[in-house]
């Protein structure tokens, strides 16, 4: 899920410059089209993914947003930036089904809306997707993607980590992620937005459950027994520390099962 050149010509190049010697680490697979096989397939395979959590609100989260297709079918999370700019995962620019970048017009972003089964908040188009350059696939690395929308939103941006920092993602430090997808492994997606803390989990730990682990570019959150996380449909959205955006929702196995905490982008690495 990308985005081509967007915004002012200055910013584009620098942010491109800046993803091409950035690591290389993706939440989707070594292609969109492998990655969706995985997210449907597999029990035990790596996937795209609130299980454990608790109700939250658009009014105290206003910077989440859900992600939809044309017909209003929520797919992905993501996290308003600025105004006019919109994070994600870069693995939520591709149709699950082809491994084919979604097109502009294919994405909605809804900002302001707890329950998506109302009308409340606003709904944007997008302009420009715009995904990492070196991203191959979700458990590579470079899973991200920023949206440029048709028009600025009225909600309040959330601050993004500094680039280079190394506090947020100590072990054991708490963080907050929100989304609408799965509250359990393998049932529907919540009309309602959820959010659950988990701890940051040590690279170790995280490398044990997951071979291609690359700390450069993905950290780890999760409890070692299990039973809070990212599940499916939450994919691109926001984990949160300290009232700022750490990292994006990457890939899992599973939801909430012992020893295999999410996977998430370090936005550290990515100066936003």
């Amino acid at each position: 899920m990308g985005r081509d050149e967007q915004g002012p010509a200055d910013k584009t190049r620098a942010l491109r410059a800046l993803a091409i010697a950035g690591a290389v680490t993706a939440l989707a697979g070594a292609s969109p089209a492998a990655h969706a096989e995985k997210a449907i397939t597999g029990d035990d395979q790596p996937q795209s993914r609130i299980l454990s959590g608790a109700g939250a609100t658009t009014d105290d989260a206003p910077w989440v947003v859900a992600l939809t297709d044309r017909y209003g079918n929520q797919f992905c999370g993501g996290t308003l930036i600025r105004a006019g700019e919109v994070v994600t995962a870069a693995h939520c620019a591709h149709d699950p089904l082809t491994g084919v970048e979604r097109s502009p017009e294919d994405v909605r972003v809804i900002a302001g809306r707890t329950d998506l089964r109302s009308s409340q908040g606003t709904e944007a188009e997008v302009d420009d997707v715009w995904v990492h350059p070196r991203y191959e696939d979700f458990t590579t690395g470079d899973d991200l993607a920023v949206l440029e929308l048709s028009a600025p939103l009225p909600q309040r941006p959330l601050p993004v980590v500094a680039p280079g920092e190394t506090a947020p993602y100590e072990p054991g430090s708490m963080a907050r992620v929100y989304g609408w997808g799965r509250t359990s492994e393998n049932g529907p997606n919540s009309d309602s937005l959820r959010s659950v803390e988990v701890p940051v989990a040590a690279d170790d730990a995280c490398r044990s459950a997951y071979p291609d682990y690359d700390p450069r570019s993905m950290f780890c959150a999760g409890y070692p027994e299990g039973g809070r996380d990212a599940c499916a449909g939450d994919s691109g959205g926001p984990i949160v520390a300290g009232g700022r955006l750490i990292g994006v929702v990457s890939y899992g196995t599973g939801c909430g099962r012992p020893g295999t905490p999410g996977v998430y982008t370090r936005l550290s690495n990515y100066p936003l």
